[in-house]
């Protein structure tokens, strides 16, 4: 894309074509130019305009989001160390943590959802910071989010170790190889192969965890097994907390909040959701009352099937034969538990790898489009997908790979703990950017009742959602500090500030950017338009009563 895509000014267009639509009461094709002309963008960084969503298909239905979003905050730490969460702080502790971090997650994916609709554009969070805060803002926060691609690298490593957990048949790199190039494939030939394959990958890990509510439920019961009825005898003794209680449900605090990392997916997906007026609200509200069933049922019942003192729960080896879905298996008299559960894992971890290249390639595309990575990262190919930003985030996730198998031991810790808090970074950057995109909106005189989704308890959830995060980067390093300081520690924890500072500042030094004025922020260039809103409700109008009953269930 070397050409130059030449535009008339977005504001200007907008009002110009907005009065011809009001005086006129135009044909169909008037109003599809209309929308044409307001969806141009040009870049806040550089020379070069370009479409906001060029190339790109809109080939997400509602199901995929919600399903791709649910699967990707459902994986290895679920399946693997929720076990460890109620050793370290009791049943009512690890409870007590995943209801406030599920919580959380709620206010920050309303305040996402809020702008993903009104603005339904890929890697949106660094966007929406771009054009409502600060350019240098956009630019840190993207290029942090990218670098969690390191993190394909110990997913795919993950895969290789969990075949050979049953078998080894081949060296570890050859198995992350073949892995790597199939997620490659599937990344490259366009957004609904993408969907589809995570839609179906979700849906195992969720009928995985429906099939664990029913066991441990006839576990705890007595139902099953030979140990009678359990009920709360665990919350008895040991007891409902380990040690004081405090300090321990807020080191699980931060773990639950590990455990979620994946649902900001939704913001990342909207520039390619069908109907997004339709589908991001809805995957929001259904996302965070399918994720608090999930996660705080299943907490609730491992604490009732599992004492927090069973040496197993703490699953040292990452071992699948003792995962704390496994022991409520084998209390149930089902000893091929442990295969079932790798089985699962191995899905996960490949979900997760799939994901994860998904959401990079996107977010670099974003940068490019907003002037803060090299154009050449913008262009999609004929099925809609960025493939020099799919290229460019597998070669890091290749280079780690071969890192993490022959020298874990050093350099592979420091590349996770560069990425440890991204997520973290991402959920306060979306919090406090929707704190500014509100405050532009209203101070402009434009109405709230004019958004096509509004977030809940606003000013409250920005704030919450905001204030936790920051607390949970600062807090994560606690144990730095006892019961000596600890140099190295101190550095593993906090090292993943560095690459975030490390951006802003470098950004403002060299571009000298500046915070955009309130009555300056566009809220006009890419938007959804009316016309796009009344176009979707008459499509949902059309729908028969039975895809309305299979979009409702899936």
């Amino acid at each position: 894309m070397n050409e130059k895509i030449e535009v008339a000014d977005p504001q200007q267009q907008y009002y110009q074509h907005h009065e011809v639509h009001i005086e006129q009461s135009s044909t169909a094709q008037e109003k599809s130019e209309y929308h044409d002309q307001t969806s141009t963008y040009e870049s806040y960084t550089s020379e070069e305009k370009r479409g906001i969503q060029e190339g790109t298909k809109r080939g997400l239905s509602a199901r995929h989001i919600q399903m791709i979003s649910l699967g990707g905050s459902i994986g290895t730490g679920l399946f693997l160390n929720s076990g460890q969460n109620i050793a370290v702080a009791g049943p009512a502790g690890a409870l007590i943590a995943y209801l406030v971090i599920g919580f959380m997650v709620f206010c920050f994916m309303v305040c996402m959802g809020e702008m993903a609709t009104f603005l339904p554009v890929s890697g949106s969070f660094n966007h929406y910071a771009t054009r409502f805060v600060d350019p240098a803002v956009g630019f840190a926060l993207g290029w942090n989010y990218w670098f969690s691609s390191v993190t394909i690298a110990t997913e795919l490593s993950a895969a290789a170790t969990i075949i050979n957990w049953w078998k080894p048949v081949m060296p570890d790199a050859v198995w992350s190889i073949i892995f790597l190039i199939i997620i490659i494939g599937i990344n490259m030939v366009g957004v609904g192969v993408y969907g589809e394959l995570e839609y179906w990958l979700s849906m195992v890990k969720v009928l995985i965890v429906l099939v664990f509510i029913i066991i441990a439920i006839l576990v705890t019961s007595g139902a099953v097994g030979d140990h009678g009825v359990i009920g709360f005898k665990y919350w008895n003794d040991p007891g409902a907390f380990v040690g004081l209680g405090a300090v321990e449900t807020i080191s699980v605090l931060l773990l639950a909040g590990f455990s979620f990392q994946g649902v900001e997916i939704v913001g990342v997906t909207a520039g390619e959701a069908a109907n997004p007026t339709k589908t991001i609200p809805r995957a929001i509200r259904t996302v965070f009352f399918r994720i608090m069933f999930f996660y705080i049922v299943t907490i609730f019942l491992l604490g009732m099937c599992l004492p927090s003192n069973d040496p197993n729960l703490t699953n040292d080896t990452g071992d699948a034969a003792t995962a704390s879905f496994t022991l409520v298996f084998k209390l149930a008299g089902i000893n091929a538990g442990a295969d079932v559960i790798n089985a699962i894992i191995l899905t996960s971890v490949l979900s997760a790898a799939n994901s994860d290249l998904y959401t990079c390639s996107r977010t670099l595309m974003a940068l490019a489009r907003d002037g803060n990575a090299p154009m050449f990262l913008a262009r999609t190919n004929k099925y809609g997908s960025p493939m020099w930003g799919v290229l460019l985030s597998s070669v890091l996730g290749f280079v780690c790979v071969f890192v993490s198998i022959y020298s874990s031991s050093v350099a592979f810790k420091w590349f996770l703990s560069v990425t440890s808090v991204t997520a973290f970074i991402s959920w306060a950057g979306i919090s406090f950017v929707h704190l500014r995109f509100r405050r532009a909106y209203v101070k402009q005189g434009r109405s709230v009742n004019d958004l096509p989704y509004k977030a809940r308890w606003y000013p409250f959830s920005p704030l919450f959602s905001g204030i936790l995060c920051v607390l949970i980067i600062l807090g994560q390093g606690y144990t730095c500090f006892t019961p000596t300081f600890d140099v190295e520690k101190f550095f593993l924890n906090y090292i993943g500030l560095v690459p975030f500072f490390l951006c802003y500042f470098s950004y403002k030094i060299v571009r000298r950017s500046k915070v955009v004025p309130l009555d300056e922020c566009d809220f006009d260039t890419g938007r959804v338009t009316r016309m796009e809103i009344e176009a979707e409700d008459e499509e949902d109008k059309k729908k028969s009563w039975s895809k309305r009953l299979l979009s409702f269930v899936s």
